[in-house]
């Protein structure tokens, strides 16, 4: 997926809400997809700070993980996607810290559509320590669907029906 492109106003308005409302997975009541078994995160040395605790804005390299496994695990490959003229970028990322995670750690991520836009998508993530169940991390990431030229476009049905099914279980 990619990032660091500047989205106008105007771009975003076209294609969703501004402002941004805050989007916290546990005030979902129905979420959109069926949820796959959670993807797991040991977390190295190399993953923290000097006082071994994760650093922050590696959550999001976490839930980027989680939502290409999320698109994998319904038939649906990036570089394909990418290859076919489309591509998602991430245009609001929001994340709530709720306990700190260490060196040694493994983590759990659960994540599930939670919104369907006509050129948009809001993916819910809850991050857990795995042994406690303790919860981490809680974020969200909206994305948008764009071509080759980096223009908004809408998602075709196809991809919308395999976004909202089940996980493929045949592999």
């Amino acid at each position: 997926m990619h990032s660091g492109t500047h989205w106008s106003e105007e771009s975003v308005c076209a294609i969703g809400h501004l402002p941004f409302a805050p989007v916290i997975p546990a005030t979902y009541h129905k979420l959109l997809s069926t949820p796959f078994a959670p993807m797991e995160i040991r977390i190295y040395y190399e993953d923290t700070d000097c006082g071994g605790v994760v650093y922050y804005a590696n959550y999001l390299k976490y839930f980027e993980r989680a939502r290409t496994q999320y698109l994998e695990e319904r038939g649906l490959s990036v570089a394909e996607l990418r290859d076919g003229g489309t591509q998602f970028m991430v245009v609001h990322a929001e994340l709530d810290y709720r306990s700190p995670a260490r060196y040694g750690d493994t983590l759990t991520i659960d994540t599930n559509l939670a919104a369907v836009g006509q050129a948009s998508l809001t993916f819910a993530h809850v991050m857990r320590e795995r042994t406690s169940g303790r919860v981490v991390v809680e974020g969200s990431a909206k994305l948008v669907t764009v071509d080759d030229n980096l223009k908004v476009k809408r998602l075709d049905k196809p991809t919308l029906a395999a976004l909202q099914g089940p996980p493929d279980t045949r592999s």
